[in-house]
C-alpha cells in the first residue's frame, strides 16, 4: 500500500498494485526526458490541464521506477492500467503534488515526539 506521507501513490497495472514515487533520481530522469521545458513546464501543464498523454506516460514511468518497478515507458504504454487514462492522469498529477508539497509545520505545542 502506498504511503502519501512518503510521496507515494498507488497505481494498478495488469491487476497488480504498484507503488510510484518521484525520488530525486526519478525526477532527474523525468527532467532529462522532458528536455528544455523541464519540470517547471511539466508542473505548469498539469496545473493548467494542458498535459499530454506523453507527459502522463513519462511521469508515471519515472515514478514507478522510483518505486522499484523495472519496466520501461514502452512496457507501460502497452499495459492495462486500472481506471484507464483518467486514473493514470490522476495518479500522475498526485505524484507531482506529493513530490513538490511543502512539509507541514509541527503544532506550536508539539514536542515532535509521537
Amino acid at each position: 500500500m502506498a504511503n502519501p506521507w512518503a510521496g507515494e501513490a498507488e497505481i494498478v497495472i495488469g491487476g497488480v498494485p504498484h507503488v510510484a514515487r518521484l525520488t530525486l533520481g526519478a525526477l532527474a530522469e523525468l527532467e532529462e526526458a522532458l528536455g528544455e521545458g523541464g519540470l517547471v513546464g511539466l508542473v505548469e501543464r498539469f496545473e493548467s490541464g494542458r498535459f499530454s498523454a506523453r507527459d502522463v506516460l513519462r511521469l508515471l514511468a519515472a515514478g514507478l521506477r522510483g518505486g522499484g518497478w523495472t519496466g520501461t515507458e514502452a512496457d507501460l504504454a502497452r499495459a492495462e492500467i486500472a481506471g484507464g487514462v483518467i486514473e493514470a492522469s490522476r495518479t500522475a498529477a498526485r505524484l507531482l503534488a506529493l513530490a513538490f508539497r511543502m512539509p507541514e509545520a509541527p503544532d506550536a505545542g508539539s514536542t515532535g515526539r509521537g
